[in-house]
């Protein structure tokens, strides 16, 4: 904890905060301390529609998200849970936060009244299983903090958790026969591929569970210990009870009955990617005794810690909930993956004892390149080297930096090699946590495999659409790569490598149709795919691309905003085609991925290739524009709801582009260091920076109808650019904004004014 955030959290801390205190006078007539900013964060938001937000207890970056299921039913339970659901089958012990795809949900545990029940049932057969309903008046979630009444059973279940346990309380209803059965054949979207428990004695259980899912070879390995003994235990393999306290096989279930109900049982669950003993080991040192209030309040205490970075003040409180729930959001994910003693198992399957870093999982790449990794520059500096040092060691297992990483596995979900983007960045920000030439070795060997195109992007080709799927894709984010790339290279002094990849991060224009003026796929044979329209967001229409559709793609090329610019004919023909894109608009498309959504137009916010495109009229000279959008995105795309994210929320991408835009700046182009300017949304916000320094935004004349920059200081000198650098805003100090309700036209309209 470096010293400015504990001078900040103590503060937030203060007696009586977790006790609900309110703004105004405390006796004796001095201020009344402020709430505590887990008061602002509401779990619930993105918890409906499509934002598939894990709902549970887990503290800042845990392995352990401890949360609720429901029967899974497809696409909007990729997260264990959906708002618009009213049965669970149990409590399990990891999640995924936001993504488009499910897996996880392992070491389910539910308790139940009543006769034996070894399967969940059927959700439309109520009593088939031990599945119960719930309804959300009897179920409250705050952040480290979970609890609901199973109304089939009248049992109250409260959680919580520390780093890799997660930590049950049970209030069982009295003259009832009680069970709690521990499925390991259950997870979301996966199938167990050999799972085991045991009784080890009377207060603790270990096992394993091994599946195949999105996570092609998921290993888990789990601990339990109860705060009762236990003397009645069975095991079933499926439905069929076994002879021993222990088995093995893929649908492995253990039972704990009693003849003498207990009103209150706790149950430590510890996890460990390396062996049942490390995960008692993570118990012992996380939660070595049994009061549950205590670690909650530890939770609450790790929450509010992380976010009191950043301070914001507004007379809207909806505003407040909205920004610190999405800090919240962010924080969930990349998760540890190691023990407490520092194991860990690599994508190798190899154990690394005692690693020098906290290593991580849950690696979103495609998505959090954008915006989420760029946050952590700023807010979580500590945990950077440490990402950084994480995906090296996944390059060093598997041959190449990470793709899409989840639970030690490879899912080479998406197009691109983002990591290649967040090493660079991290790199040119100045990180030393690692090693630059391993650091170099490992994107340059990324960049230079023979697979997913990357033959034709190292030849300076276009990659063909017939030969490769989704073409224009992959080329366009390798030339954000190759960018990036280059960047650090020749801040190394390679000056080959520099050479290379500047010229390799301009292959984006090979994909380039002047006569359509899209980015198009391209035959091996030279002619453009002949299935094309451009506002078309359905197979085969954007089988080239990747959950977006061509007036969405053709902005994707960050790392040369001004090589883009000249590609569409100059400034005012680049203005007037953005323009275009958020008035164009369509009949609607039955085909089109869900992931296409929060459309303004063609643009659609739901989903990342577009996240940077708002703030691209900066580049052009109208950053009056980019403000203009900022805050009717903000407005209209961040509801204080349970629908409140217009699309996946990816692991924090989708939070991570409020704030920074709450905040009043963008990072098109991570690796180049600066942020584009576009309208902030608070009167005052506060980032405290290592070395106790302090970034503050302050606005003058702020309101929802004074969206416009008007002018800007730096530190009291008039400051005319339409972008700050990061190595400014880690110097501390005051950016001060004063807003209008019209646009300046002038502001950052002169070349040298813009970003670059």
């Amino acid at each position: 904890m470096t010293f400015q955030r504990l001078v900040i959290f103590c503060f937030i801390m203060a007696p009586g905060l977790l006790q609900g205190e309110v703004r105004g006078q405390a006796p004796g007539g001095l201020p009344a301390a402020r709430p505590p900013l887990t008061s602002y964060v509401d779990p619930y938001i993105g918890s409906g529609g499509h934002g598939h937000v894990f709902v549970g207890a887990s503290v800042p970056f845990g392995a352990v998200q401890l949360g609720p299921d429901n029967f899974y039913k497809g696409w909007d339970w990729c997260s264990g849970y959906h708002y618009g659901d009213s049965v669970l089958i149990g409590f399990a012990h990891t999640h995924l936060n936001g993504t488009g795809i499910g897996d996880l949900g392992d070491v389910l545990i539910m308790p139940y009244t009543g006769p034996v029940k070894t399967d969940k049932g059927v959700e439309t057969i109520p009593g088939s299983g031990y599945a119960s309903h719930y309804s959300h008046k009897n179920e409250s979630v705050r952040p480290g903090y979970y609890s609901v009444k199973l109304d089939d059973y009248a049992i109250t279940v409260e959680l919580t958790a520390s780093e890799r346990v997660g930590f049950h309380r049970y209030h069982f209803p009295p003259g009832k026969e009680a069970h709690v059965i521990i499925d390991l054949k259950e997870g979301i979207n996966d199938k167990a591929t050999d799972t085991y428990i045991e009784q080890v004695d009377d207060s603790t259980f270990k096992g394993r569970r091994y599946s195949r899912g999105w996570a092609k070879d998921q290993w888990l390995y789990f601990a339990i210990r109860t705060s009762e003994p236990i003397h009645s235990f069975s095991v079933y393999d499926s439905d069929t009870l076994l002879q021993w306290k222990k088995g093995q096989g893929k649908a492995i279930k253990g039972l704990i009955s009693f003849d003498k109900t207990p009103s209150t049982l706790q149950l430590k669950v510890g996890i460990s990617p390396v062996s049942p003993e490390n995960a008692l080991g993570n118990i012992d040192e996380e939660i070595p005794g049994w009061n549950f209030d205590e670690i909650a309040r530890q939770s609450d205490e790790k929450w509010n810690n992380e976010l009191s970075v950043i301070r914001v003040e507004t007379p809207v409180e909806e505003n407040k909930k909205i920004f610190y729930t999405a800090l919240y959001h962010t924080m969930i994910d990349p998760m540890l993956f190691n023990d407490h003693n520092g194991d860990y198992r690599g994508a190798d399957k190899q154990v690394y004892p005692h690693a020098s870093f906290r290593n991580y999982t849950v690696f979103s790449l495609w998505d959090t390149y954008r915006a989420l990794n760029p946050l952590y520059t700023l807010i979580q500096p500590e945990r950077v080297n440490d990402i950084v040092q994480s995906m090296l060691a996944i390059y060093r297992q598997q041959g190449k930096l990470p793709v899409w990483h989840l639970e030690g596995c490879e899912t080479n979900t998406m197009p691109g090699v983002s990591s290649v983007q967040v090493v660079a960045e991290a790199y040119m920000k100045g990180f030393k946590g690692f090693d630059p030439d391993p650091a170099f070795e490992a994107m340059n060997n990324t960049m230079m495999r023979k697979e997913n195109g990357l033959s034709y992007d190292q030849a300076d080709e276009y990659i063909p659409s017939d030969k490769v799927n989704e073409s224009v894709a992959r080329g366009l984010e390798y030339s954000i790569s190759d960018a990036s790339l280059a960047l650090a290279a020749k801040q190394m002094g390679r000056q080959s490598g520099y050479e290379t990849y500047s010229k390799r991060a301009r292959n984006y224009q090979l994909y380039y149709d002047s006569l359509s003026g899209f980015f198009r796929g391209k035959k091996a044979d030279g002619t453009w795919d002949p299935v094309f329209n451009p506002v078309k967001s359905s197979r085969p229409w954007i089988n080239d691309l990747s959950e977006g559709n061509h007036w969405q793609y053709l902005w994707l090329a960050p790392g040369d905003v001004g090589g883009l610019i000249r590609l569409l004919g100059g400034e005012k023909r680049f203005i007037s085609r953005l323009d275009s894109l958020f008035t164009i608009t369509a009949p609607p498309d039955p085909g089109a991925p869900p992931d296409i959504a929060g459309l303004i137009g063609q643009y659609a916010h739901g989903d990342e290739p577009g996240h940077q495109t708002i703030y691209l009229y900066a580049y052009a000279g109208q950053q009056w524009k980019t403000a203009e959008k900022a805050r009717y995105i903000m407005k209209n795309m961040y509801p204080d709801n349970v629908d409140g994210l217009s699309g996946n929320e990816d692991c924090g991408q989708m939070s991570a582009w409020y704030i920074f835009s709450a905040l009043g700046f963008y990072p098109v182009f991570p690796a180049g260091g600066s942020y584009v300017l576009g309208s902030p949304l608070f009167d005052k916000v506060s980032i405290s920076l290592p070395g106790g320094k302090i970034f503050t935004v302050e606005t003058v004349g702020n309101s929802p109808e004074n969206k416009y920059i008007q002018s800007v200081e730096w530190n009291g000198k008039k400051y005319g650019k339409s972008y700050i650098l990061h190595k400014d805003i880690l110097e501390g100090g005051i950016l001060r904004l004063r807003m209008g309700a019209r646009p300046d036209y002038h502001f950052g309209d002169k070349p040298g004014d813009r970003p670059h």
